[in-house]
């Protein structure tokens, strides 16, 4: 493999110069480790008040040189005046700054200690500064864009922060605040060295924040934010510092190792990129997703509860053990992910946590896994500077449902032991994938040499297609085949239950699918069943068959688990053009709209409906529909006892009303701010009504004008102005709207952009809005280099997730067919994206 260079051998056999080339290479990342070691950053920001103004800052950094065969790079990407004053062992030197790295020529280095001191002004884009607070998010490679620094994550290093920021700002860095010195308008905060992280981990916020600081089981944490609404303030603040003792005390127990950095604290960001960034000392959250009122549904608690035990378990998994190499990036994502589904299974039960993990991961991963443009779990890297690229669905959701079924292969012991061991072994320092197979294998009796081929190396997912016949009224033949949905023949070991279900009781049929073709022999002999349930558990992954004969009993079944992997197994089937057509499941799926009670189910149900209705439905079908469907929505919203039921009922209703009577009810709604008996509506729920209603009406000025009026709070108020021009009725405006997003700075808040593009072209809009897609593709690869990790895919699924027509359609393939050597990495990202507007094609045209 292309990640396999002895990297101590490496420094002395290196004898052709290491190329100076944008980002950081892999063969410059690898020659950097073996020579250099024991660095030491100390950083000086000098943070204005004025967001405009420059941030005078100044460093040194020490480390250990074992030889020096050729000229040093730090990493910069910035002009070369960003960079004042330079000294290097105590002599200063000329600047020399060649594509993004500061070049020091071994005259000035000694093997031994060396030490190089900066003057220079700070990159911005990292810092995400805002008119009152800033926050410093590197992930993957952006520390380089701030100061000059070796910004690969198999160089940890510690840092000793000083931050000067205007006076009333609170800070949070990696490590602990020990003093502050108050000068006329600034304040001047030192940190402790931190604990050894590498660049991507390093962070600090300052700004307007409340500040709070509480003792949760006998631990200090410290929480930021900005949230101003009493109300969720009151109901999530004790919940959010509750929530991270319980993932930290789980976390510890389970691996056996206490919590491994010296503090805890955490931010609430507005409009965060993210969900939630795993910075030690200093995690920073999308604040929306912390600050919850009572009005939140069963879901949303959950999903709190989720995102901050995945953020606490990157403490042990990217944090204390990193990746040697971004290749492995998704290893702590998928212990990230996999660890808070454990720590959701303690607090919540198995029910909850097997319902949650199946809708949670399936879904996602088979809308990447069954695309062209599908991608392996573990994919190689040749650059630090396109780690963006990697970063989506499948590592964040296939990923956990693999190491889901290693856990089960092993045994829970087995694996357990094998991962305290990873850990233990690596600890502060770096491993790969290949390190950790290497020690499970000891742990285990199945070669997961060959298990690792098809479930990491290898994209895609099975199909499976069962053989059935009976011989007086019993099964005499059961055979179920798994195929590749696409590539080269090969299998995927799993395990998961066929379910037969008869009028009074049921069978369960546990599968070791370990070959291709497997009969069935429990069922034979068994009684005929009024229908077959596939995959039962939610175990399996694939695309499994729809028993027909199940539709008119579906929404019976009693365990919400199985519905659920029904409702998915029949949504990938129709996508497949496999048992259903999308007004047959839309029709199957508006009954079960009024049978379901389950929320999470309802929810996913409510999901379905939505999406086939817009991506899958031709206008004029859909608008002859849409009142029948509006009706069944609100009368099962009134009919529902669970009030996050008729909440989630209720916003079904908003997403699909077309009718003149849905709207003059919804903007009574909202004009009155009296919600239908039972449903509890909150600010940001009115903001989002009122862009339905904006988007859906003539009167747009009037309704969004007066709910910017309503909102007090300022972070949400500039987010509706942002959005204001995408949503306007003249399309001159909404054309300079779009134009506008070419340029970065209109850009940065990301969360707003794509909020913003898919108002611009929601269905509704599409005939005016068709005509951005050209540029809007031209655009993704800047979007790759000057955005965070997940813009570019945010950005294509916000333009392109409800477009169905030929010309949209052809506008990609056009794209495509004229850049025959475009990155493939983003390649694949348009594929993902553009996934359903394909099958429409199929599924509308044909």
């Amino acid at each position: 493999m292309l990640f396999s260079l002895n990297t101590v051998a490496y420094a002395q056999q290196s004898i052709k110069p290491i190329a100076v080339e944008p980002g950081v290479s892999y063969e410059l990342a690898v020659y950097r480790h073996s020579t250099i070691s024991n660095i030491q950053y100390t950083l000086d920001f000098d943070v204005p008040a004025e967001k405009s103004a420059a941030i005078n800052a100044s460093e040194s950094i020490s480390f250990n040189l074992n030889a020096i065969p050729h000229p040093l790079q730090l990493d910069f990407k910035q002009d070369a005046e960003n960079v004042k004053a330079i000294e290097v062992n105590g002599k200063k030197i000329p600047v020399n700054l060649k594509t993004e790295h500061l070049l020091i020529d071994q005259q000035y280095l000694h093997q031994g200690i060396n030490k190089v001191d900066l003057q220079f002004i700070a990159g911005n884009s990292s810092l995400n500064r805002n008119s009152d607070y800033l926050y410093a998010l590197f992930v993957p490679d952006r520390a380089r864009t701030v100061f000059p620094c070796f910004d690969q994550p198999d160089l940890k290093a510690n840092f000793l922060l000083t931050l000067t920021v205007p006076t009333g700002w609170k800070v949070l860095a990696n490590g602990i605040k020990k003093d502050s010195v108050v000068n006329e308008q600034q304040i001047t905060y030192k940190f402790t060295n931190s604990d050894k992280l590498p660049t991507y981990l390093f962070s600090f916020t300052a700004g307007k924040y409340t500040d709070v600081n509480k003792n949760i089981g006998n631990r200090e944490m410290e929480f930021l934010y900005r949230e101003t609404d009493p109300a969720k303030i009151k109901l999530s603040v004790d919940s959010v510092f509750e929530a991270h003792k319980d993932a930290i005390n789980f976390l510890s127990d389970w691996t056996g190792i206490p919590f491994p950095f010296q503090k805890v604290g955490f931010v609430g960001v507005p409009d965060f990129q993210f969900g939630g960034m795993e910075h030690p000392g200093e995690v920073q959250y999308k604040a929306s997703s912390l600050f919850l009122d009572d009005g939140a549904t069963k879901d949303m608690l959950i999903a709190r509860s989720n995102l901050i035990s995945h953020e606490t378990s990157h403490m042990w998994f990217g944090d204390m053990v990193t990746m040697e190499w971004f290749n492995d990036v998704w290893m702590k994502e998928v212990f990230a992910n996999f660890m808070a589904d454990k720590v959701t299974e303690k607090l919540m039960g198995s029910e909850t946590f097997n319902l949650k993990f199946l809708q949670d991961h399936y879904p996602a991963a088979y809308g990447v896994d069954r695309t062209p443009g599908a991608n392996p779990i573990r994919q190689q890297l040749s650059n630090l500077q396109d780690a963006g690229s990697l970063y989506g669905n499948i590592i964040y959701h296939k990923a956990p449902i693999m190491m889901r079924q290693l856990e089960l292969l092993m045994g829970k012991d087995n694996f357990q032991k094998g991962i305290r061991e990873y850990l233990k072994k690596y600890a502060y320092s770096n491993a790969t994938w290949n390190d950790l197979i290497a020690i499970l294998s000891k742990y285990s009796k199945t070669d997961l040499y060959n298990w690792n081929k098809v479930w990491v190396n290898q994209p895609g997912r099975p199909v499976f297609n069962y053989d059935i016949s009976y011989s007086r009224n019993k099964i005499s033949h059961f055979t179920l085949v798994q195929t590749p949905e696409s590539g080269p023949k090969r299998i995927w070991p799993q395990v998961f239950t066929v379910t037969l279900f008869y009028p009074n009781y049921r069978k369960d049929i546990y599968v070791n699918m370990n070959r291709d073709r497997i009969e069935l022999q429990q069922a034979i002999g068994a009684d005929k069943p009024l229908f077959i349930l596939f995959n039962s558990d939610g175990l399996g992954y694939g695309l499994f068959p729809t028993d027909k004969n199940s539709e008119s009993r579906l929404f019976d079944i009693e365990s919400p688990l199985q519905r659920a992997s029904a409702y998915i197994a029949a949504y990938e089937n129709m996508l497949a053009g496999r048992y259903f057509k999308p007004d047959e499941l839309l029709a199957l799926y508006t009954k079960g709209i009024a049978a379901e009670n389950n929320e999470m189910n309802l929810r996913l149900l409510t999901g379905y409906t939505t999406n086939i209705y817009w991506e899958f439905i031709l206008p004029a079908t859909r608008q002859s529909m849409a009142q029948s469907l509006e009706e069944t929505l609100w009368h099962a919203m009134q009919k529902a006892t669970l009030p996050n039921n008729k909440k989630i009922l209720f916003k079904a209703y908003q997403d699909v009303y077309l009718s003149a009577g849905a709207g003059s009810n919804l903007y009574k709604i909202w004009q009155q701010q009296k919600p239908p008996t039972g449903v509890k509506l909150n600010e940001d729920d009115y903001t989002s009504l009122a862009l339905s209603l904006a988007l859906k009406s003539d009167t747009v000025t009037h309704i969004l004008k007066q709910q910017e009026e309503r909102i007090t709070n300022t972070d949400r108020k500039n987010r509706l102005e942002f959005l204001m021009p995408a949503l306007s009725l003249d399309a001159a405006v909404r054309d300079d709207f779009f134009n506008s997003l070419q340029q970065q700075k209109n850009r940065q808040k990301e969360a707003w952009v794509t909020a913003a593009l898919s108002y611009l072209n929601h269905p509704l809009r599409q005939s005016t809005s068709v005509k951005y897609l050209p540029k809007s593709l031209a655009l993704v690869e800047e979007i790759q280099r000057t955005g965070d990790v997940f813009f570019p895919q945010s950005w294509l699924a916000a333009i392109f997730s409800n477009y169905q027509s030929k010309e949209a359609w052809q506008t990609v393939k056009d794209f495509l067919q004229q850049h025959p050597n475009y990155n493939p990495k983003l390649k694949d990202k348009i594929l993902q994206a553009t996934d359903h507007l394909y099958r429409a094609q199929k599924q509308l045209y044909n």
